[in-house]
């Protein structure tokens, strides 16, 4: 009962705020690209008392809500973590329904038609039936002229940069050159221009929710100046007013790239 008032009483209050919150946010520089790892999606099931796949089917609904929350912020770029390699390890009583909620996803997003989609990750490594469904995605909304949203599904940091350096070396080898060439030719440039987000920006702001404080691989090579917002609330519970947070403390750090 005690909590229940608690709860009555808190909600108007957090309204105001985050309309305060949200006026104030002009004053601070916006980032351009969000990359957001979506975790929590299983201990958030796990205190529902349900099953493992009600996390993830509320968590992606949470999806659409989110990127409006970044259109009002005119954020360019958002790279949402949806699954990773070593996701592609759990059981498959997990993973299947996993996979089918992430197609689900794809689908829906693609027939909003709001925003330019693109898959990225080792997709080759995925069912048939999610890599088409990732490729529909994108070509279907691949003339949009608004928010870029890259969904990355079976994406490694580590293996985004063996795969880049490798299709470099086979692009340069195409071209007649010897290995000791490439090997002379080959830094971060070139790497940058093989990356699965070339021709993007950095992410300027990574966020990730559930309390976990680390990447684990995500965008590991863009993430290298990126600012860095952890959140302890579960995926499906992350609020307008959590990304406004995250938003104003962007916002009010002095960026020193490295130095």
């Amino acid at each position: 009962m005690f909590n229940e008032i608690k709860s009555v009483i808190r909600a108007p209050l957090e309204a105001v705020y985050e309309k305060r919150l949200a006026r104030r946010l002009h004053k601070f520089p916006t980032p351009r690209h969000i990359g957001v790892i979506l975790d929590g999606n299983r201990r958030w099931a796990a205190n529902q008392g349900g099953p493992t796949s009600r996390g993830h089917r509320v968590g992606a609904s949470k999806i659409s809500q989110f990127l409006e929350w970044c259109e009002e912020q005119d954020v360019e770029v958002v790279t949402l973590w949806l699954l990773s390699t070593d996701n592609l390890r759990r059981s498959e009583s997990e993973l299947i329904p996993l996979l089918g909620i992430i197609e689900q996803t794809a689908v829906d997003l693609a027939n909003d038609g709001r925003w330019k989609l693109q898959a990225v990750g080792a997709l080759d490594g995925l069912p048939e039936k999610i890599q088409l469904a990732l490729k529909n995605a994108e070509a279907l909304t691949s003339s949009n002229k608004t928010m870029q949203v890259n969904l990355a599904v079976g994406y490694g940091g580590r293996q985004e940069v063996v795969d880049a350096v490798s299709s470099y070396i086979r692009e340069e080898g195409a071209k007649g050159n010897t290995p000791e060439a490439i090997a002379a030719m080959i830094d971060a440039e070139a790497i940058e221009n093989h990356l699965y987000t070339k021709g993007q920006p950095d992410p300027d702001l990574v966020i990730r929710t559930s309390g976990e404080q680390r990447l684990s691989g995500f965008l590991l090579w863009q993430s290298a100046h990126s600012e860095f917002w952890f959140c302890e609330a579960y995926w499906p519970d992350f609020r307008r007013i959590d990304f406004l947070r995250a938003i104003r403390d962007y916002g009010i750090r002095q960026r020193r790239y490295g130095g």
